[in-house]
């Protein structure tokens, strides 16, 4: 075989956009994070202002591995948290990754984070039982819901064109306040991205972060669902089931 007749491999569609939004916020200053899948109940729930009796928690929701308590000693801006006894699941956002970053790193922040999550459901068209986040948290002093507005804007255009319109409608996260469910404006449409909000006091409170002088934003989408959206796929399993005929496309 010569080397004319190789044929060259190149880069799934969902690590293509990945890497295109990596790079819009590397523009701005925000770092590239990234934490465990496999991920302990405190960071994954408790840190984030889920409630013990919250649906997410729920069996049909969340996969949690059986008899795997153990202890673990967490760091809170290199304090040792006191050691406690917690149960494992697969991480059901990268909202986790976010905790330990604040654990671990004085404010002011700016991060990026990408990486596959976890929902016990059935599959279809548009849901999977695993499918990839990405998601990012900025913490400064008078953060407010327009600096967040202002930098998805600039991510929806760099991704989709200059003529996308975004708009906030009220939503519920535990872990923002305000919330905001995210909707993008392309061909014409309305279509739901993703949620949003800034940062609950709570949060901050759980990983040592004084609420009152630091204020931060977050948000967090499907990149299955940008990548369905940007290349006219209809079908979220096509990015899953290893058809290079799909594949091979990009």
């Amino acid at each position: 075989m010569t080397m004319e007749t190789l044929q060259k491999g190149h880069l799934h569609p969902i690590t293509q956009i990945t890497r295109e939004i990596f790079a819009i916020f590397q523009e701005l200053g925000f770092a590239i994070a990234d934490g465990p899948e496999l991920e302990d109940e405190f960071h994954n729930f408790d840190a984030l202002n889920v409630p013990k009796d919250h649906p997410a928690r729920d069996m049909q929701d969340t996969f949690w591995i059986k008899e795997t308590d153990y202890n673990e000693t967490a760091l809170i801006n290199n304090k040792k948290r006191e050691e406690v006894k917690t149960k494992m699941v697969l991480r059901t956002h990268t909202s986790s990754v976010q905790i330990r970053y604040l654990e671990n790193n004085k404010p002011p922040i700016r991060i990026i984070v990408s990486g596959k999550v976890y929902r016990n459901e059935a599959t279809d068209a548009t849901h999977e039982a695993q499918f990839y986040q990405i998601e990012a948290l900025y913490v400064d002093k008078n953060v407010s819901l327009a600096h967040l507005k202002g930098t998805l804007e600039n991510m929806f255009k760099k991704l989709f064109g200059n003529d996308v319109e975004i708009r906030f409608r009220p939503s519920f996260f535990p872990f923002t306040e305000p919330s905001v469910e995210v909707d993008m404006k392309w061909k014409g449409k309305w279509l739901e991205m993703g949620g949003a909000g800034l940062v609950n006091p709570k949060v901050f409170e759980a990983v040592g972060v004084d609420p009152k002088e630091w204020q931060g934003f977050a948000f967090g989408f499907g990149i299955d669902r940008l990548v369905m959206l940007k290349f006219g796929i209809d079908d979220v399993r096509y990015l899953y089931n290893g058809d290079l005929r799909l594949v091979n496309q990009f």
